[in-house]
């Protein structure tokens, strides 16, 4: 997991969103960068290509293609969120350590995990980021804001994004966002300074080959 590429996909340029619907990427990939592939989780697994896993749908029911970026609506889903900031190269291990912590307490407070973990990087340097890990759940309990004192409620990002899967070790997953800034850069697209990873299966280690990303960037 490398900070720099990462740093600079969420810079983009001006404003532009082509066509709705699927747009090819690998025409705009910049020169040595794979198209976007894989990347990892932090749960159960479930088969390669299915949008769900585990009985746990995606937030975009349709599956994504990893040579094709794809013009979205994020909806707004109740979700259990941890905060914190890791480095880069423990991100991995502290972000499935958070999903975990998560379950561990929203099944002890009767609550039941229903999509797929995400995470949300609200901001990166060369050194590390920082982070909402957030688990899908049923219901935010009435009148409560927290699970914990640590784990608050909330909802995942919603709006318009692009999406762009990376397939493969989540020690990889900077060529894919070597090729998202190259898109952005070529599209003239500016987005927001946060971008979102959603785990669609779960592999046991960052070097598992077969892992699958779903990577969302929303436009300004």
């Amino acid at each position: 997991m490398h900070r720099v590429e990462r740093t600079l996909a969420m810079a983009g340029l001006a404003a532009l969103i082509g066509a709705s619907g699927a747009t090819p990427l690998l025409s705009q990939t910049a020169p040595g960068a794979a198209p976007p592939g894989p990347a990892e989780s932090a749960l159960p697994p479930p088969s390669a290509s299915s949008p769900v896993a585990n009985g746990r749908a995606t937030l975009i029911p349709s599956p994504g293609d990893p040579v094709n970026v794809d013009e979205v609506v994020l909806p707004g889903k109740p979700v259990a969120v941890l905060s914190g900031t890791s480095t880069w190269d423990e991100g991995f291990t502290n972000l499935q350590n958070a999903f975990r912590r998560i379950e561990i307490e929203a099944a002890k407070a009767g609550l039941k995990a229903v999509g797929r973990p995400v995470a949300v990087f609200n901001q990166t340097d060369d050194m590390s980021f920082k982070y909402d890990a957030m688990v899908p759940i049923d219901r935010v309990p009435d009148g409560r804001l927290v699970l914990t004192p640590e784990i608050k409620f909330a909802k995942t990002p919603d709006g318009k994004a692009l999406r762009f899967v990376h397939k493969g070790s989540y020690e990889e997953i900077d060529a894919t966002y070597e090729t998202i800034t190259a898109y952005l850069d070529a599209k003239g697209v500016t987005v927001k300074d946060a971008f979102i990873e959603e785990y669609v299966n779960d592999v046991p280690d960052a070097a598992d080959p077969n892992g699958e990303i779903n990577i969302f960037v929303q436009p300004q």
